[in-house]
Protein backbone atom coordinates (compact mmCIF):
# COMPACT_ATOMS: atom_id res chain seq x y z
CA UNK A 1 0.00 0.00 0.00
CA UNK A 2 1.51 3.37 -0.95
CA UNK A 3 2.76 5.83 1.63
CA UNK A 4 0.50 8.89 2.01
CA UNK A 5 1.78 11.87 0.06
CA UNK A 6 0.69 15.46 -0.13
CA UNK A 7 -0.19 14.64 -3.74
CA UNK A 8 -2.68 11.91 -2.77
CA UNK A 9 -6.05 12.49 -4.40
CA UNK A 10 -9.53 11.33 -3.54
CA UNK A 11 -9.73 9.47 -6.82
CA UNK A 12 -6.39 7.82 -6.14
CA UNK A 13 -7.49 6.60 -2.73
CA UNK A 14 -10.78 5.31 -4.13
CA UNK A 15 -8.81 3.43 -6.78
CA UNK A 16 -6.87 1.62 -4.05
CA UNK A 17 -10.10 0.00 -2.78
CA UNK A 18 -11.76 -0.44 -6.16
CA UNK A 19 -11.55 -4.25 -5.98
CA UNK A 20 -12.67 -4.66 -2.37
CA UNK A 21 -16.17 -6.08 -2.05
CA UNK A 22 -17.00 -6.17 -5.76
CA UNK A 23 -20.27 -7.98 -6.31
CA UNK A 24 -19.96 -10.12 -9.42
CA UNK A 25 -23.64 -11.06 -9.35
CA UNK A 26 -25.35 -7.73 -8.69
CA UNK A 27 -22.66 -5.42 -10.02
CA UNK A 28 -21.20 -2.64 -7.91
CA UNK A 29 -20.16 -3.37 -4.34
CA UNK A 30 -21.55 -5.38 -1.44
CA UNK A 31 -19.75 -4.46 1.78
CA UNK A 32 -22.03 -5.39 4.71
CA UNK A 33 -20.93 -4.75 8.28
CA UNK A 34 -18.59 -7.39 9.78
CA UNK A 35 -17.95 -8.86 6.32
CA UNK A 36 -14.50 -9.63 4.97
CA UNK A 37 -14.82 -6.67 2.61
CA UNK A 38 -15.68 -4.23 5.40
CA UNK A 39 -12.87 -5.53 7.59
CA UNK A 40 -10.40 -5.18 4.73
CA UNK A 41 -11.50 -1.59 4.24
CA UNK A 42 -10.98 -0.96 7.95
CA UNK A 43 -7.43 -2.29 7.68
CA UNK A 44 -6.84 -0.09 4.64
CA UNK A 45 -8.14 3.00 6.44
CA UNK A 46 -6.11 2.23 9.57
CA UNK A 47 -2.92 1.96 7.52
CA UNK A 48 -3.53 5.32 5.88
CA UNK A 49 -4.44 6.96 9.18
CA UNK A 50 -1.38 5.62 11.00
CA UNK A 51 0.89 6.75 8.19
CA UNK A 52 -0.53 10.21 8.77
CA UNK A 53 0.45 9.91 12.45
CA UNK A 54 -3.12 9.56 13.68
CA UNK A 55 -3.96 7.48 16.73
CA UNK A 56 -6.43 4.78 15.68
CA UNK A 57 -8.80 2.76 17.82
CA UNK A 58 -12.18 1.03 17.56
CA UNK A 59 -14.66 1.98 20.26
CA UNK A 60 -17.16 -0.24 22.07
CA UNK A 61 -19.78 0.36 19.35
CA UNK A 62 -17.47 -0.66 16.52
CA UNK A 63 -16.84 2.91 15.35
CA UNK A 64 -13.32 3.37 13.98
CA UNK A 65 -11.61 6.58 15.15
CA UNK A 66 -8.40 8.17 13.84
CA UNK A 67 -7.37 11.12 15.99
CA UNK A 68 -4.91 13.98 15.64
CA UNK A 69 -4.24 15.66 18.98
CA UNK A 70 -5.43 15.01 22.53
CA UNK A 71 -9.11 14.03 22.33
CA UNK A 72 -9.29 13.60 26.11
CA UNK A 73 -9.42 17.38 26.43
CA UNK A 74 -12.63 17.48 24.37
CA UNK A 75 -13.58 20.11 21.81
CA UNK A 76 -12.90 17.62 19.01
CA UNK A 77 -13.76 18.44 15.41
CA UNK A 78 -14.88 15.22 13.72
CA UNK A 79 -15.29 14.38 10.06
CA UNK A 80 -15.68 11.06 8.21
CA UNK A 81 -18.46 8.81 6.96
CA UNK A 82 -18.86 5.04 6.44
CA UNK A 83 -17.34 2.19 4.41
CA UNK A 84 -20.22 -0.32 4.35
CA UNK A 85 -22.58 -0.43 1.37
CA UNK A 86 -26.02 -1.52 0.28
CA UNK A 87 -26.10 -4.75 -1.76
CA UNK A 88 -24.74 -3.93 -5.19
CA UNK A 89 -24.08 -0.30 -4.27
CA UNK A 90 -21.88 2.32 -5.86
CA UNK A 91 -18.25 3.20 -5.24
CA UNK A 92 -18.81 6.60 -3.63
CA UNK A 93 -21.59 6.27 -1.03
CA UNK A 94 -19.56 6.36 2.18
CA UNK A 95 -15.99 5.92 0.91
CA UNK A 96 -16.03 9.36 -0.76
CA UNK A 97 -16.39 10.99 2.66
CA UNK A 98 -13.66 8.85 4.24
CA UNK A 99 -11.19 9.41 1.40
CA UNK A 100 -12.00 13.13 1.32
CA UNK A 101 -11.26 13.36 5.04
CA UNK A 102 -7.79 11.88 4.55
CA UNK A 103 -7.05 14.21 1.63
CA UNK A 104 -8.46 17.22 3.51
CA UNK A 105 -6.00 16.50 6.33
CA UNK A 106 -3.17 16.38 3.78
CA UNK A 107 -4.29 19.74 2.42
CA UNK A 108 -4.34 21.31 5.89
CA UNK A 109 -0.81 20.10 6.54
CA UNK A 110 0.34 21.36 3.14
CA UNK A 111 -1.06 24.77 4.09
CA UNK A 112 0.94 24.71 7.32
CA UNK A 113 -2.18 24.80 9.48
CA UNK A 114 -1.63 24.13 13.19
CA UNK A 115 -4.95 22.92 14.60
CA UNK A 116 -6.09 24.61 17.78
CA UNK A 117 -8.46 21.72 18.45
CA UNK A 118 -8.14 17.95 18.10
CA UNK A 119 -9.29 16.48 14.77
CA UNK A 120 -10.82 13.04 14.36
CA UNK A 121 -11.85 11.00 11.34
CA UNK A 122 -14.65 8.57 12.17
CA UNK A 123 -15.80 5.53 10.21
CA UNK A 124 -19.29 4.45 11.28
CA UNK A 125 -20.40 0.81 10.93
CA UNK A 126 -23.71 -0.41 9.46
CA UNK A 127 -24.70 3.04 8.17
CA UNK A 128 -26.75 1.45 5.40
CA UNK A 129 -28.48 -1.08 7.63
CA UNK A 130 -28.01 -3.61 4.85
CA UNK A 131 -27.22 -6.52 7.17
CA UNK A 132 -29.30 -5.96 10.30
CA UNK A 133 -32.05 -3.72 8.96
CA UNK A 134 -31.45 -0.60 11.06
CA UNK A 135 -29.78 2.29 9.24
CA UNK A 136 -26.99 4.23 10.97
CA UNK A 137 -26.72 1.55 13.66
CA UNK A 138 -23.27 2.63 14.86
CA UNK A 139 -24.23 6.28 15.30
CA UNK A 140 -27.58 5.28 16.83
CA UNK A 141 -25.76 3.24 19.47
CA UNK A 142 -23.34 6.09 20.15
CA UNK A 143 -26.15 8.63 20.50
CA UNK A 144 -28.44 6.37 22.54
CA UNK A 145 -30.99 6.33 19.73
CA UNK A 146 -31.49 2.56 19.92
CA UNK A 147 -31.77 0.28 22.94
CA UNK A 148 -28.66 -1.93 23.20
CA UNK A 149 -30.77 -5.00 23.96
CA UNK A 150 -32.74 -4.45 20.78
CA UNK A 151 -29.51 -3.98 18.80
CA UNK A 152 -28.03 -7.18 20.21
CA UNK A 153 -31.16 -9.05 19.11
CA UNK A 154 -31.21 -7.84 15.51
CA UNK A 155 -30.76 -10.71 13.05
CA UNK A 156 -29.41 -10.89 9.51
CA UNK A 157 -30.95 -12.85 6.63
CA UNK A 158 -29.16 -15.99 7.80
CA UNK A 159 -30.65 -15.76 11.29
CA UNK A 160 -27.40 -14.69 12.96
CA UNK A 161 -27.85 -12.04 15.63
CA UNK A 162 -25.90 -8.81 15.84
CA UNK A 163 -24.53 -10.00 19.19
CA UNK A 164 -23.24 -13.25 17.67
CA UNK A 165 -21.70 -11.66 14.60
CA UNK A 166 -20.19 -8.79 16.56
CA UNK A 167 -18.60 -11.18 19.07
CA UNK A 168 -17.16 -13.30 16.25
CA UNK A 169 -15.63 -10.10 14.83
CA UNK A 170 -13.96 -9.13 18.10
CA UNK A 171 -16.53 -6.63 19.38
CA UNK A 172 -17.96 -7.38 22.84
CA UNK A 173 -21.73 -6.87 22.46
CA UNK A 174 -22.19 -6.55 26.23
CA UNK A 175 -20.75 -3.05 26.13
CA UNK A 176 -22.48 -1.47 23.15
CA UNK A 177 -24.68 1.57 23.71
CA UNK A 178 -24.80 5.26 24.47
CA UNK A 179 -21.35 6.80 24.96
CA UNK A 180 -21.80 10.06 26.81
CA UNK A 181 -18.05 10.57 27.23
CA UNK A 182 -17.39 10.49 23.50
CA UNK A 183 -20.42 12.65 22.75
CA UNK A 184 -19.31 15.25 25.28
CA UNK A 185 -15.87 15.43 23.66
CA UNK A 186 -17.22 16.28 20.19
CA UNK A 187 -17.51 19.95 19.29
CA UNK A 188 -18.68 19.42 15.71
CA UNK A 189 -19.26 16.61 13.25
CA UNK A 190 -18.95 17.53 9.56
CA UNK A 191 -19.78 14.76 7.07
CA UNK A 192 -19.01 14.91 3.36
CA UNK A 193 -21.11 12.64 1.15
CA UNK A 194 -21.88 12.03 -2.49
CA UNK A 195 -25.17 13.72 -3.37
CA UNK A 196 -27.93 11.18 -3.82
CA UNK A 197 -30.00 13.11 -6.31
CA UNK A 198 -29.75 15.79 -9.00
CA UNK A 199 -29.73 19.03 -7.02
CA UNK A 200 -26.14 19.99 -7.78
CA UNK A 201 -26.34 18.81 -11.38
CA UNK A 202 -29.32 21.04 -12.06
CA UNK A 203 -27.65 23.97 -10.27
CA UNK A 204 -24.30 23.42 -12.05
CA UNK A 205 -22.39 23.42 -8.75
CA UNK A 206 -19.79 20.88 -7.56
CA UNK A 207 -20.42 21.20 -3.80
CA UNK A 208 -23.52 21.90 -1.73
CA UNK A 209 -24.45 22.29 1.94
CA UNK A 210 -27.16 20.19 3.57
CA UNK A 211 -30.21 21.99 4.89
CA UNK A 212 -32.42 19.09 6.00
CA UNK A 213 -32.90 15.31 5.94
CA UNK A 214 -36.33 13.83 5.24
CA UNK A 215 -38.02 11.75 7.89
CA UNK A 216 -37.20 8.11 7.30
CA UNK A 217 -38.71 4.90 8.61
CA UNK A 218 -38.29 1.19 8.00
CA UNK A 219 -40.84 -1.48 8.76
CA UNK A 220 -40.83 -5.26 8.32
CA UNK A 221 -44.10 -6.64 6.96
CA UNK A 222 -44.58 -10.35 7.66
CA UNK A 223 -47.32 -12.03 5.62
CA UNK A 224 -48.26 -15.55 6.74
CA UNK A 225 -50.23 -18.14 4.79
CA UNK A 226 -50.20 -21.89 4.24
CA UNK A 227 -47.15 -23.55 2.76
CA UNK A 228 -48.06 -26.32 0.35
CA UNK A 229 -47.22 -28.22 -2.84
CA UNK A 230 -47.29 -26.18 -6.05
CA UNK A 231 -48.60 -29.08 -8.11
CA UNK A 232 -51.21 -30.64 -5.85
CA UNK A 233 -52.89 -27.57 -4.34
CA UNK A 234 -55.80 -26.22 -6.38
CA UNK A 235 -55.85 -22.46 -6.90
CA UNK A 236 -59.13 -22.10 -5.05
CA UNK A 237 -57.68 -23.90 -2.01
CA UNK A 238 -54.60 -21.73 -1.61
CA UNK A 239 -53.68 -19.31 1.14
CA UNK A 240 -50.70 -17.92 -0.73
CA UNK A 241 -48.79 -15.18 1.11
CA UNK A 242 -46.83 -14.35 -2.05
CA UNK A 243 -50.01 -13.21 -3.78
CA UNK A 244 -50.93 -11.11 -0.74
CA UNK A 245 -47.39 -9.70 -0.62
CA UNK A 246 -47.51 -8.75 -4.29
CA UNK A 247 -50.76 -6.90 -3.76
CA UNK A 248 -49.30 -5.11 -0.73
CA UNK A 249 -46.34 -3.92 -2.83
CA UNK A 250 -48.76 -2.32 -5.27
CA UNK A 251 -50.75 -0.85 -2.36
CA UNK A 252 -47.55 0.72 -1.02
CA UNK A 253 -47.02 2.52 -4.30
CA UNK A 254 -50.63 3.73 -4.39
CA UNK A 255 -50.45 5.01 -0.81
CA UNK A 256 -47.32 7.02 -1.61
CA UNK A 257 -48.79 8.46 -4.80
CA UNK A 258 -51.75 9.74 -2.79
CA UNK A 259 -49.46 11.97 -0.71
CA UNK A 260 -47.22 14.39 -2.67
CA UNK A 261 -43.51 14.23 -1.82
CA UNK A 262 -43.83 10.86 -0.10
CA UNK A 263 -41.48 8.04 -1.08
CA UNK A 264 -42.40 4.44 -0.28
CA UNK A 265 -40.33 1.47 -1.37
CA UNK A 266 -40.33 -2.29 -0.97
CA UNK A 267 -36.79 -3.13 -2.03
CA UNK A 268 -36.45 -6.49 -0.37
CA UNK A 269 -38.87 -9.44 -0.34
CA UNK A 270 -38.03 -12.87 1.06
CA UNK A 271 -40.34 -15.89 0.69
CA UNK A 272 -40.07 -18.79 3.11
CA UNK A 273 -39.00 -21.45 2.26
CA UNK A 274 -38.31 -20.02 -1.22
CA UNK A 275 -38.62 -23.11 -3.43
CA UNK A 276 -39.74 -22.83 -7.04
CA UNK A 277 -42.27 -25.65 -6.63
CA UNK A 278 -43.44 -24.61 -3.16
CA UNK A 279 -46.25 -22.29 -2.13
CA UNK A 280 -44.59 -20.07 0.46
CA UNK A 281 -45.64 -20.33 4.08
CA UNK A 282 -44.67 -16.72 4.75
CA UNK A 283 -43.17 -13.71 3.00
CA UNK A 284 -41.13 -10.93 4.59
CA UNK A 285 -41.19 -7.48 2.99
CA UNK A 286 -39.15 -4.48 4.09
CA UNK A 287 -40.87 -1.11 3.72
CA UNK A 288 -38.87 2.11 3.43
CA UNK A 289 -41.07 5.20 3.90
CA UNK A 290 -40.07 8.89 3.78
CA UNK A 291 -41.73 12.31 3.74
CA UNK A 292 -40.69 15.84 4.82
CA UNK A 293 -43.65 15.99 7.21
CA UNK A 294 -43.64 13.36 9.95
CA UNK A 295 -47.42 13.49 10.31
CA UNK A 296 -47.77 12.65 6.63
CA UNK A 297 -45.37 9.73 7.03
CA UNK A 298 -47.63 8.41 9.79
CA UNK A 299 -50.70 8.90 7.58
CA UNK A 300 -49.12 6.97 4.70
CA UNK A 301 -48.21 4.17 7.09
CA UNK A 302 -51.78 4.03 8.40
CA UNK A 303 -53.11 3.65 4.88
CA UNK A 304 -50.57 0.94 4.06
CA UNK A 305 -51.52 -0.88 7.27
CA UNK A 306 -55.23 -0.69 6.47
CA UNK A 307 -54.66 -1.87 2.91
CA UNK A 308 -52.48 -4.75 4.11
CA UNK A 309 -55.16 -5.84 6.60
CA UNK A 310 -57.80 -5.80 3.87
CA UNK A 311 -55.62 -7.68 1.39
CA UNK A 312 -54.63 -10.50 3.72
CA UNK A 313 -58.25 -10.97 4.75
CA UNK A 314 -59.20 -11.37 1.09
CA UNK A 315 -56.34 -13.83 0.55
CA UNK A 316 -57.07 -15.74 3.78
CA UNK A 317 -53.65 -14.87 5.14
CA UNK A 318 -52.37 -12.88 8.14
CA UNK A 319 -50.02 -9.92 8.50
CA UNK A 320 -47.79 -8.32 11.12
CA UNK A 321 -46.05 -4.97 10.67
CA UNK A 322 -43.00 -4.41 12.86
CA UNK A 323 -41.17 -1.09 13.20
CA UNK A 324 -37.44 -1.39 12.56
CA UNK A 325 -36.39 2.26 12.84
CA UNK A 326 -37.95 5.71 12.57
CA UNK A 327 -36.18 9.07 12.37
CA UNK A 328 -38.12 12.29 12.03
CA UNK A 329 -37.30 15.04 9.54
CA UNK A 330 -34.35 17.05 10.85
CA UNK A 331 -33.05 20.50 9.94
CA UNK A 332 -29.38 21.24 10.42
CA UNK A 333 -28.67 24.03 12.86
CA UNK A 334 -28.49 27.37 11.13
CA UNK A 335 -25.39 28.60 12.99
CA UNK A 336 -22.95 26.05 11.59
CA UNK A 337 -24.83 25.85 8.31
CA UNK A 338 -24.55 29.61 7.79
CA UNK A 339 -20.89 29.50 8.77
CA UNK A 340 -20.25 26.94 6.06
CA UNK A 341 -22.14 29.10 3.56
CA UNK A 342 -19.76 31.95 4.39
CA UNK A 343 -16.69 29.72 4.00
CA UNK A 344 -17.98 28.23 0.73
CA UNK A 345 -19.69 31.09 -1.11
CA UNK A 346 -21.91 29.98 -3.97
CA UNK A 347 -22.52 26.52 -2.50
CA UNK A 348 -26.30 25.96 -2.56
CA UNK A 349 -28.38 24.67 0.34
CA UNK A 350 -29.91 21.26 -0.36
CA UNK A 351 -32.56 19.06 1.20
CA UNK A 352 -31.95 15.33 0.97
CA UNK A 353 -34.14 12.28 1.13
CA UNK A 354 -31.26 10.04 2.24
CA UNK A 355 -30.45 9.29 5.86
CA UNK A 356 -26.97 9.90 7.29
CA UNK A 357 -25.00 9.49 10.52
CA UNK A 358 -24.85 13.29 10.74
CA UNK A 359 -28.62 13.34 10.99
CA UNK A 360 -28.69 10.80 13.81
CA UNK A 361 -25.93 12.57 15.76
CA UNK A 362 -27.56 15.98 15.35
CA UNK A 363 -29.70 15.33 18.44
CA UNK A 364 -26.56 15.18 20.60
CA UNK A 365 -23.85 17.25 18.86
CA UNK A 366 -23.66 20.06 16.33
CA UNK A 367 -23.49 18.52 12.85
CA UNK A 368 -23.41 19.63 9.23
CA UNK A 369 -22.98 18.03 5.81
CA UNK A 370 -21.38 18.77 2.47
CA UNK A 371 -22.58 17.11 -0.73
CA UNK A 372 -20.49 16.49 -3.84
CA UNK A 373 -22.10 16.49 -7.27
CA UNK A 374 -23.23 13.19 -8.74
CA UNK A 375 -23.67 13.71 -12.50
CA UNK A 376 -25.97 10.73 -12.92
CA UNK A 377 -28.16 11.63 -9.95
CA UNK A 378 -28.23 7.87 -9.32
CA UNK A 379 -27.16 6.35 -6.00
CA UNK A 380 -27.35 2.95 -4.27
CA UNK A 381 -26.46 1.60 -7.71
CA UNK A 382 -23.33 0.89 -9.75
CA UNK A 383 -24.22 3.96 -11.88
CA UNK A 384 -23.42 6.25 -8.94
CA UNK A 385 -20.55 8.52 -9.96
CA UNK A 386 -18.40 11.52 -9.07
CA UNK A 387 -16.04 13.20 -11.52
CA UNK A 388 -12.40 13.51 -10.40
CA UNK A 389 -12.46 17.32 -10.46
CA UNK A 390 -15.61 17.38 -8.33
CA UNK A 391 -14.10 14.92 -5.86
CA UNK A 392 -11.08 17.16 -5.43
CA UNK A 393 -13.32 20.23 -5.15
CA UNK A 394 -15.18 18.45 -2.36
CA UNK A 395 -11.96 17.63 -0.48
CA UNK A 396 -10.83 21.25 -0.82
CA UNK A 397 -14.20 22.50 0.46
CA UNK A 398 -13.93 20.08 3.40
CA UNK A 399 -10.40 21.30 4.14
CA UNK A 400 -11.57 24.92 4.03
CA UNK A 401 -14.40 24.15 6.43
CA UNK A 402 -12.20 22.14 8.80
CA UNK A 403 -9.59 24.89 8.80
CA UNK A 404 -12.18 27.38 9.98
CA UNK A 405 -13.37 25.00 12.70
CA UNK A 406 -9.92 23.92 13.88
CA UNK A 407 -8.15 27.27 14.08
CA UNK A 408 -9.14 29.15 17.22
CA UNK A 409 -9.97 32.80 16.74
Amino acid sequence: MPEPRSTDTVSGLLAEIADVGRDRQRGGYSRPVFSTAERDLGVWFTAHAERRDLDVHTDLNGILWAILGDASAGDVVVTGSHLDSVPGGGAFDGPLGVCSALVALDKLRARGITPGRPLAIAVFPEEEGSRFGVACLGSRLLAGAIDPDRARGLVDENGASFAEVAAASGLDPRFIGQDDGTLASIATFLELHVEQGRGLVDLAQPVGIARSILGHGRWRIIVSGQGNHAGTTLMADRRDPMVAAARIVVAVREAALAHPQSRATVGRLTPVPGGTNVIASSVDLWLDLRHPNDATTAAVLRRITADADRIVAEERCAVRILEESVTGTMHFRTGLRDRLAGILPGSPLLDTGAGHDAGVLSSRVETAMLFVRNPTGVSHSPEEHVEQDDAEAGATALADALQSLLVRA
